[in-house]
């Protein structure tokens, strides 16, 4: 059980050390940040930002992508892992954009969800990052370290969303998703935490039920 007290003190920690968490994909408006996001589906930000480089100086309008072929877009796109899946999801997206939204993005969780290649996780980005508006996307680092603390025994994002949901007020929705993604990246990895960096070793069930030589996906 969280009490408030534990609940706010776990999110400074966070906090502390992660005083620079944020999204790490880069992008120059909301459109070419909806495609960086889908990009990065098992593939790392640090990639993603190698590829979109090159690509938004040739491609970065909703207009311009939807009258693009899959071979048009594969070399640029081919490194970030399933490429044809990815590519086609794209230029289907952008031609719904153009079709339906005069070419932009809609800051609503429905229409987001509704559009090719946007699932729950890519649509919450796209509100939190790009419009500020509350949400609580849940990628593998979230899923993890939530657990790994405590904050939720889930066995699917959804439940683990829901937890996350119901513990925190949604102004600290958006900064608590950064600092769970940045703890899972740099600390609380998935094979070998490094539980000696941690400021919340006395606040997490994982490292109190001694599991920190566990593998956790």
């Amino acid at each position: 059980m969280f009490t408030e007290e534990k609940r706010k003190l776990i999110a400074e920690k966070l906090r502390e050390m992660h005083p620079t968490a944020g999204c790490e994909l880069q992008y120059g408006n909301v459109f070419e940040l909806l495609v960086a996001v889908i990009l990065s589906a098992q593939c790392t930000d640090k990639r993603v930002n190698m590829v979109t480089e090159k690509l938004f100086r040739v491609y970065n309008t909703p207009e311009q992508f939807a009258n693009l072929t899959i071979d048009d877009l594969k070399p640029y796109i081919f490194s970030c892992g399933f490429y044809n899946n990815k590519g086609n999801n794209i230029i289907a997206m952008c031609k719904e954009l153009v079709e339906k939204y005069e070419g932009e993005v809609p800051c609503d969780f429905e229409k987001l969800t509704s559009l090719a290649g946007v699932g729950r996780k890519t649509a919450s980005v796209v509100l939190s990052v790009g419009f500020n508006i509350p949400a609580m996307p849940v990628d593998t680092h979230v899923n993890r370290v939530s657990k790994r603390i405590g904050f939720s025994e889930g066995t699917t994002v959804e439940k683990v969303e829901e937890d996350l949901r119901r513990l925190f007020p949604p102004e600290e929705w958006n900064m608590l998703h950064h600092t769970l993604i940045f703890h899972g990246r740099y600390i609380c990895h998935s094979r070998k935490p490094e539980c000696e960096k941690c400021l919340l070793n006395d606040l997490c069930k994982f490292y109190r039920e001694g599991k920190t030589e566990e593998s956790c996906f």
